[in-house]
């Protein structure tokens, strides 16, 4: 069953996302040793941070070009977007990794899909780039899980 509901509502989510992400991270920051982890969750905090404050511009009607109205009733399959693996005390770093890895995924196709939805401008672009910086981030944490799952040897 798909689930309607308003572009409001839906921008609330979207906040309401990083500002989990934002709580993930500082988290995962607190969870690990290796310096290189630390900084990358730190950073990645930092990022969804920014992305929290816009949206919140958008939702306060602070962007004018190309935006929709928040009246406007959209089919969108939220659960597709929300599904993670649980958090456990004792997780391994790798696994750390692969769940921020699925969470950058989740919110690069959160993104795409709300650009999908606008016409062209400046909201468009602006939603593309944001899609763009999940998917960076997605590549570093996934560089990040192949130096912890794969360590290089001294023989190569």
């Amino acid at each position: 069953m798909v689930t309607q509901i308003t572009f409001k509502e839906l921008l609330g989510n979207a906040i309401q996302r990083e500002i989990e992400s934002q709580r993930l991270y500082t988290s995962l920051k607190q969870k690990v040793n290796e310096p290189a982890a630390k900084d990358a969750f730190q950073e990645l905090a930092r990022q969804e941070k920014g992305h929290q404050n816009w949206l919140e511009q958008y939702l306060r009607g602070e962007f004018k070009a190309g935006i929709l109205g928040s009246d406007r009733v959209i089919d969108y399959k939220i659960a597709e977007h929300l599904d993670q693996p649980a958090i456990l005390p004792d997780m391994k770093l790798q696994d750390t990794f692969l769940l921020a890895a699925n969470r950058e995924k989740a919110s690069h196709d959160f993104y795409i899909s709300l650009a999908n939805i606008h016409p062209t401008g400046e909201i468009k672009r602006l939603l593309n780039e944001l899609a763009s910086q999940e998917l960076t981030h997605k590549q570093r944490v996934e560089f990040l899980y192949t130096e912890v799952a794969f360590p290089q040897t001294d023989g190569g």
